[in-house]
C-alpha cells in the first residue's frame, strides 16, 4: 500500500476545489482512501460518515510500502490524451509546413506504408515516454497494427484505448469486429473503441457497414470529423450534407461516440452533436500548425457539448504535451471569440482530465475517489512558474509546463518520478532502437 500525504489534492470528482488537508491511499491499482488523515478529528468524522475504512481500530495496523511526502505539492488525476497517433513519432519534424491534404497524401500515407510491426512497437514506446513526462496517464490511440501498439503499452505499463481506423485502404469489417472483441478482454490497461479514419477516406458502403457493426455490438463510434473546410465542402459535393449530418443520417452514432477536431462545424452540426451526446475532442496545436482553423469551443460549451483534449499525432503537432494543448484551447478560443473571458482555466482543466477519461470510456479513471483507478500525477508547485499561488488552477493552465510534472502513476505503479523512468528499460536504449529503425526506414 502507498500513501500520499502533506500536500494539496485536486480530486476533480465534483468541482475544482483543492483540499489542503487530504491524503490519498493506493492499494494495488486502485484508490483506497481519500480524505483527511484518519488520526485527526476531521478524519474520524469523515470515516464515520463515509465508512471508507472498516474500523478505526485497524488503522494503526496499516503498513505502507511507501509513504510519499508531497511537501505541499499537488496530487491530481492524470491528463487524458483523447486523440493521438502514438507510432507517428517516426515522422516528427519530417513533413512540416504543409497543408493537411498534401501533408497526409503526399508525405504521411506513403511513409506509413513502409512501417513494420516492430517499428510501430518501438515508435509507440518513444511516445509513451513523452506522455509520462507530460503527466498523461492514458491515450486514445488511433493507428494500424494494433497488436504492436498494445504490446508497447502493456510492456511499459501504460493505459491506452485503441480506436479503430478502418478505411478504404486498411482493415475490414470482420477485422474491426475482431479487434473490438479481442482487445476489450485482453488486459486491464487496454480497451478498444470502434472507429474509422474519416468520411473522406471511407466509402459510403463501408461506412454503412461500420454503422451496422455499431448497432450489432451497441457501441460508440469515433472518427476524424470536419477537420478542414475543404473536407466539409467535398462532403457536400458528394452527399449534399455536412459530414456530421451524413454520418448521423446513416445511424453511425445511435450508440454515441465522438469526433476528433470538429473545427468546421455549423450551428446545425453542433445541435446534432449535442442531441447525440457525442464527445468533441479538440486538438488546437495540430489544427493551428496545419492551418486547419480554430474550433468553436466557446459555442460548444454554451451548448453543453462534452469536450476533451488531444495532442493529435507527433507528426502534425509535433509535441505530445498536454500543458501546451490546454493553453492553446483557452488562448485560441479567446482570440476566436474576441473575448478574454471565453473558455476559462477551470473548464479547460476539466476537459483535459475528467472530460478526456469519459470521452474514452474510462469512467473508472476520471477522478480521485475511492475505488477509482490510481492514475495520478504530482505537480511540483515549488517552481518559479507556479509561484505565487494566487490560483493553482490558473497556474496549471496558463503558466504550467512539463517541468512541473514530478511523478506519474498508472494503475498504482509509478512510471516516472523526478526525471527518471520506471518502464522496464532505460530511455536511452529505446532511443537507440528508434534511431536504428529510423535509419533503416529512410533507407
Amino acid at each position: 500500500m502507498l500513501r500520499f500525504y502533506n500536500g494539496k489534492v485536486l480530486t476533480v470528482n465534483q468541482d475544482m476545489e483543492i483540499h489542503t488537508d487530504y491524503e490519498v491511499w493506493v492499494e494495488e491499482d486502485k484508490i483506497l482512501y481519500v480524505g483527511p488523515p484518519l488520526n485527526s478529528k476531521r478524519g474520524l468524522e469523515e470515516k464515520s460518515k463515509r465508512n471508507d475504512i472498516e474500523s478505526y481500530e485497524e488503522i494503526p495496523k496499516v503498513i505502507f510500502e511507501r509513504e510519499i511526502d508531497l511537501n505541499g505539492n499537488l496530487l491530481m488525476p492524470g491528463f487524458k490524451n483523447a486523440h493521438t497517433h502514438s507510432p507517428m513519432t517516426f515522422l516528427r519534424s519530417y513533413a512540416d509546413d504543409l497543408p493537411l491534404q498534401e501533408w497526409l497524401h503526399q508525405q504521411v500515407f506513403p511513409m506509413e506504408a513502409k512501417l513494420t510491426p516492430e517499428m510501430i512497437y518501438e515508435f509507440t514506446r518513444l511516445a509513451i515516454l513523452e506522455y509520462l513526462t507530460s503527466g498523461i496517464t492514458a491515450s486514445f490511440d488511433m493507428y494500424v497494427e494494433p497488436e504492436a501498439n498494445v504490446g508497447a503499452n502493456v510492456d511499459m505499463g501504460f493505459r491506452t484505448v485503441l480506436c479503430g481506423t478502418i478505411n478504404d485502404f486498411k482493415d475490414t469489417i470482420p477485422e474491426l469486429e475482431g479487434f473490438y472483441k479481442k482487445y476489450n478482454q485482453y488486459h486491464p490497461l487496454i480497451r478498444y473503441q470502434l472507429g474509422f479514419h474519416a468520411e473522406y477516406t471511407t466509402s459510403e458502403g463501408l461506412l454503412r457497414d461500420v454503422a451496422d457493426l455499431a448497432h450489432q455490438v451497441q457501441a460508440p463510434v469515433y472518427t476524424h470529423l470536419s477537420e478542414t473546410e475543404q473536407e466539409v465542402k467535398d462532403c457536400y459535393q458528394r452527399y449534399g450534407k455536412s459530414p456530421v449530418e451524413f454520418l448521423t443520417d446513416m445511424g453511425m452514432w445511435d450508440y454515441g461516440g465522438g469526433g476528433f477536431h470538429c473545427v468546421h462545424v455549423s450551428e446545425a452540426d453542433m445541435d446534432i452533436i449535442k442531441e447525440k451526446g457525442l464527445y468533441v475532442v479538440t486538438n488546437p496545436a495540430s489544427n493551428a500548425k496545419l492551418a486547419s482553423g480554430i474550433a468553436p469551443i466557446a459555442t460548444m460549451l454554451k451548448k453543453e457539448i462534452p469536450l476533451a483534449i488531444g495532442t493529435d499525432g507527433p507528426a502534425s503537432n509535433n509535441c505530445l504535451d498536454m500543458f501546451r494543448e490546454m493553453f492553446l484551447v483557452t488562448a485560441l478560443s479567446k482570440l476566436r471569440e474576441q473575448d478574454a473571458s471565453a473558455c476559462p482555466a477551470d473548464v479547460v482543466l476539466a476537459m483535459a482530465t475528467v472530460g478526456g477519461a469519459r470521452a474514452m470510456g474510462l469512467e473508472d479513471c476520471d477522478c480521485i475517489e475511492k475505488g477509482k483507478q490510481a492514475d495520478l500525477i504530482v505537480i511540483d508547485l515549488h517552481q518559479p512558474n507556479m509561484q505565487p499561488e494566487h490560483n493553482i488552477i490558473k497556474n496549471l493552465v496558463y503558466s504550467g509546463s512539463k517541468q512541473n510534472v514530478k511523478l506519474t502513476m498508472i494503475a498504482g505503479k509509478i512510471l516516472y518520478e523526478d526525471g527518471r523512468f520506471f518502464v522496464g528499460e532505460e530511455p536511452e536504449s529505446i532511443y537507440e532502437k528508434v534511431e536504428k529503425f529510423q535509419v533503416k526506414f529512410k533507407g
